[in-house]
This record gives C-alpha cells, structure tokens and sequence, in this order.
C-alpha cells in the first residue's frame, strides 16, 4: 500500500507547530538583525515578562477550549492588583490576607461573567468586553488616575521579584500552575468534559455534563489566575497603576491560538500557549531592542493576532 505524502498543510495543523516555527524565524531574525537579543540578561527579561501573559494564557485556554472568550482578563489584572494593593497600602491589612482577599476577589469576578454568559445567555465576547469596561472604570474611580505607590513589603516583593536558587520565584509559580493545570486538562473527567462542550456542546448535554457549571468554573479559573498575575504584576512594580494589564487580554489570546487551540472549540494546547506568550513577549522585546516606535507595536500585535486567526482557520478548516 503506498503511503500518501504529508503536505505542508498536514504539518501546520499538527498541534502547536505554528508557533513552534514562528517562535524559531523571529529569534533567527532578531539575532542577525542585533546583537543584545541573545545575551542572557535579555534572555531572562523575555522569560519574566513572559510570566503574566503566560498565567493568564493558561485560564485563557480553558475558556477557548469551551468555544467562549474572556476579554475582560487584562482589567481584571489591573482590578485585582489595585485591590491588592489598596488593601495592603491604604487600609494597613495584613499582607498574607489581602492577597487571599484578592484570590477571592478574583473568583467572584470570574462568577460574574459566568452568570453573564451561563445563566443570562449573553455572548462570551459582548458580556466580557462590557466587564473589561467596569473593571477598568473601576481602576480610575478609586484612584482617580494616580498610581498607588510604596508597596516596598519584602513578603509581597519577593513573590515577584525573588528567587529560589538561580530559578525567578514567578518562573517557578508558571510551573507549579502549568503542571497542575496540564494534569487537569488532560488526566481528568473534569479535562475532558471541557474539551467535549468545545466540541459540541449539544452531545455533551445529551451525555450528562453539566454545560452551565463546567464554563462557571472555567471563568471562575480565568479570575483566580488573573488576580495571581495581577498580584505578581504589581508586586513586581512595587505599584498599583492604572493602565495595569491594559492589552495584555489581546496577547493571551493570540498566545492561546497560535498555540493550536482552535476558536471554535474543542481542543487545547496547555504547553503551546505559554510558548505563545513568550513569542508574544519576544515580539515586544525585539521591537524594543530595534527601537521602533511605541506607537507601533499595538500595529504589529494586531497583524500578528489576524495572522493567528487566519493559521487556525486554514489548519482547522477540515474539522469543521
């Protein structure tokens, strides 16, 4: 029997592999065009910044594999970070808690998106680009636009800015949530149920799952992940200011479909997306090393995110 001969386009869908070559031809171009691009000081400045697109990529994919969206993510960053920060600053509390407080915080934001879209049936998209408008308004009513300053609590520092061993202590957060969070997407009844509304939520009704409660929880997951990227955020800066988070929403989501997690559902690739938020990273990295104007590199994300969508539509339109 003769074999039949792999196309290019058998190799594009094969899960994670548009990123994998987009990530391999930029850090080619990048190393020719300049000469800091690969030190290892820049090299380890990509993998830090990578860290907040990264965590909130990976709640990002939960929501993606259920064939919904989360625009809100990146004032939800800011939101929670501010909270944080507030608590800590303006009102004396204990530090331990207020960043439980915050995780906290986080979760109900998650439910509330989730009631807009499980229970009161409001497209994903419209319900959380109306939230990412609260939260951020939210951001200048209380602040009203000045930066909360002085977060120079060693405890709260040292989640972002400190190291175990040689190893960032924000590294090691993305790993410890990577793994759990790979374990539950692939190992367990919980995974596979998400995977199986993405795909088509109609069967997964007539099997039994309980559609309502699983995009709950994955929204739920996408608030908890977002208050711990706000908090590692502002940590970081040592500062709550009012544009935190401010795109970062844009960024997961072409890390997440870059990665090989399809628009419409049904698939995800865990691993890929933190690869796609480090390319995501990089992009912004080597615009600055090239020194091309700030104003440009919204342009460049958004080329780089229709490019993604345009790479998910062609190596998924067969399973459609």
């Amino acid at each position: 029997m003769k074999k039949s001969k792999m196309t290019i386009k058998d190799i594009l869908s094969i899960n994670g592999m548009g990123v994998m070559i987009a990530f391999i031809v930029l850090c080619i171009a990048l190393a020719i065009s300049t000469d800091s691009f690969l030190t290892a000081g820049n090299i380890m400045v990509v993998l830090r910044q990578s860290v907040w697109v990264g965590i909130i990529s990976i709640g990002m994919t939960f929501i993606i594999a259920t064939g919904e969206i989360d625009l809100s993510i990146g004032s939800v960053i800011g939101f929670t970070g501010m909270c944080c920060a507030a608590m800590m600053k303006n009102y004396s509390m204990n530090i331990y808690l207020a960043m439980v407080l915050t995780l906290l915080i986080g979760a109900v934001i998650g439910f509330l998106n989730a009631v807009l879209v499980s229970k009161l049936k409001i497209a994903s998209f419209i319900a959380t680009l109306a939230t990412m408008q609260i939260f951020r308004g939210l951001i200048y009513v209380y602040t009203q636009g000045v930066p909360i300053f002085g977060l120079n609590y060693p405890e709260f520092q040292f989640i972002a800015q400190g190291y175990v061993g040689f190893l960032p202590v924000p590294i090691i957060i993305v790993i410890i949530l990577t793994i759990i969070f790979w374990y539950v997407m692939y190992r367990t009844k919980y995974g596979r149920n998400v995977l199986t509304i993405g795909s088509n939520i109609d069967a997964a009704k007539l099997v039994g799952i309980n559609v309502g409660r699983i995009k709950t929880s994955v929204y739920i997951i996408m608030g908890v992940l977002g208050a711990i990227a706000g908090m590692l955020l502002t940590a970081r800066s040592e500062a709550a200011v009012v544009e935190a988070g401010s795109g970062y929403e844009t960024d997961a989501i072409a890390a997440v479909v870059i990665a090989g997690t399809s628009m419409a559902g049904g698939n995800a690739n865990l691993l890929g997306c933190l690869l796609g938020a480090v390319l995501m990273t990089t992009i912004r990295n080597g615009l600055n090393i090239l020194k091309v104007d700030s104003s440009w590199h919204q342009v460049v994300i958004g080329i780089v995110i229709v490019l993604a969508l345009i790479f998910d539509k062609f190596a998924h339109q067969d399973k459609e």
